[in-house]
């Protein structure tokens, strides 16, 4: 199997966190009009931490994603470049990187738009299973 098709899934994850941004930058500026929190008296420094707490959940649950796009991901990436390099791709690691690519992408919406925690745990593991068995794929295409 062609190593650039373990490419693909790194590519949509990397082009929906980019579309979690968009979707984070609209509902913080609406959630900043509703709370009446104006950027141009923010202070020097200030930070979104800073006015979180006058935030509708539901615009904190973007931002949350956002935050988790750029954490758990960082490894995915690096696994996924790892086997692009060692000639890694096979059918497995590319279903792999595609589970760990759309559970991740049902995660995000899990997360932005209902928020029941016991199934975001439920979607997280699936996908770190996904990314173990990625990193173990690793390991061994580049170990043995």
């Amino acid at each position: 199997m062609d190593s650039q098709s373990l490419l693909a899934p790194a590519a949509v994850l990397i082009l929906w966190s980019l579309i979690i941004l968009l979707w984070l930058v609209v509902t913080r500026f609406a959630g900043f009009a509703k709370a009446g929190v104006k950027l141009s008296d923010a202070e020097r420094g200030a930070r979104y931490a800073d006015v979180e707490s006058q935030m509708p959940a539901n615009v904190n649950w973007v931002s949350h994603n956002w935050t988790h796009l750029m954490e758990q991901p960082t490894l995915f990436y690096a696994v996924v470049v790892v086997l692009v390099l060692a000639d890694g791709a096979s059918a497995l690691t590319v279903a792999l990187a595609w589970g760990y690519t759309g559970l991740r992408i049902v995660h995000s919406l899990w997360q932005c738009l209902v928020n029941v925690v016991l199934v975001r745990v439920v979607l997280f593991t699936m996908m770190t299973l996904c990314l173990f068995g990625l990193a173990l794929a690793a390991v061994s295409q580049t170990l043995f």
